[in-house]
């Protein structure tokens, strides 16, 4: 792997060469790549698989060898109607294990190899484990996931199938988290779809996808939930690289959607802050955006407010109802991602009839029982 040189997002600190077992600067902000490519769509590479046609326009370069595809990326765009106005569905949910985490741990897991790692940890309140588990197991690398004991059982049984090794810990999410870095050992690398940069650079593609998918162009709005907020970010990011490369117009208005009983990128908002503060939480029925800090928050309230976007939060009856009508226009998704769908008519107002809406819908219904 040609070696990437890395810098903290905080501090600004260089940190020499990317690691995979060196995934936070020492002043505790995340790292990330210090210099990335321009966008050159005469290196699109249309007869690699899924979002490797991308491949020479990442941050780092991968052997073939190390390549691990199943197929993640390049998902249908759909066009549909929700609250009587058109929106086009970016269905993210048909990624290999059900969800849009493989388009960030497919190329960590190539990097990983690529470094000669041969086990890792990770935490996650389920996709993000089920997609370290599959890739790992594509990979030959041994996996060891700390999920919050409340995570959906579906999603942990699929973890389990993958042949990783689950440990449920009890208590709020960031239990888990601790628990995964308390495990790191000597050779052991943190698979972290938060902290680790080829995780993000694999997140913009999705920005990438659907500016070809749309013809060379890229929507006025683009709605997605928010946890952690890596996939907005990556999007953003893939966005403003076609933006600087003169192949856009526009970066998409971003809209990053919560649930109101976890909704600290909202308050954030709200009261016009630069950080986002740590949020009491309660139970949601969007489990996989229940993050009461999230990493990157101040990096995702700079690119929505950029982009001359908006935080929106939904109310659990709203997200319910969101899932249900979406389903019966053929599309099941878990209500993490219903959660933007359920943004919409609150949205609406904003939007102009001529203006284009895509949706990331990012997650399968079928890793859980359908709510009540």
């Amino acid at each position: 792997m040609v070696a990437m040189k890395v810098s903290c997002s905080e501090c600004h600190s260089e940190s020499g060469n990317w690691s995979p077992r060196e995934w936070r600067c020492s002043c505790g902000g995340p790292l990330e790549f210090s210099s990335e490519p321009p966008f050159d769509a005469a290196l699109i590479d249309a007869h690699q698989p899924g979002l490797w046609r991308y491949r020479d326009l990442l941050p780092f370069a991968v052997d073939a060898a190390s390549m691990v595809s199943m197929g993640e990326g390049w998902t249908p765009l759909v066009e549909g109607v929700f609250d009587g106005r058109p929106v086009l569905w970016k269905l993210e949910f048909l990624n290999p294990t059900g969800s849009y985490k493989d388009r960030g741990i497919g190329p960590l897991t190539a990097a990983l190899r690529e470094h000669d790692v041969r086990c890792v940890v990770e935490d996650s309140s389920g996709n993000a484990g089920a997609s370290v588990a599959a890739y790992s197991a594509r990979a030959g690398l041994r996996a060891k996931i700390f999920v919050p004991a409340h995570a959906s059982p579906v999603k942990q049984s699929q973890i389990a199938l993958y042949g990783a090794q689950v440990v449920p810990v009890p208590g709020p999410r960031i239990e888990a988290t601790r628990a995964a870095e308390a495990a790191l050992l000597d050779g052991t690398a943190y698979a972290s779809h938060v902290w680790q940069p080829p995780v993000l650079a694999g997140l913009q593609t999705v920005a990438w996808e659907i500016w070809e998918q749309m013809g060379g162009q890229a929507p006025d709005w683009l709605v997605c939930p928010v946890g952690q907020g890596t996939l907005l970010l990556g999007a953003y990011r893939g966005f403003r690289a076609l933006l600087d490369a003169g192949l856009s117009e526009r970066i998409p208005r971003l809209v990053a959607v919560q649930s109101t009983n976890c909704d600290p990128l909202q308050k954030a908002w709200i009261q016009r802050l630069d950080t986002v503060p740590l949020v009491s939480s309660e139970p949601t029925v969007a489990e996989g955006i229940r993050i009461a800090h999230p990493v990157r928050g101040w990096q995702l309230l700079q690119a929505i407010r950029r982009s001359n976007g908006v935080v929106l939060a939904v109310e659990e009856n709203q997200i319910v109802a969101a899932q249900t009508t979406l389903a019966r226009q053929g599309l099941y998704v878990e209500p993490t991602s219903a959660v933007a769908v359920a943004a919409l008519p609150l949205l609406h107002p904003s939007i102009h009839p001529e203006e284009t809406v895509a949706v990331l819908l990012t997650g399968s219904g079928l890793k859980g029982s359908p709510v009540d």
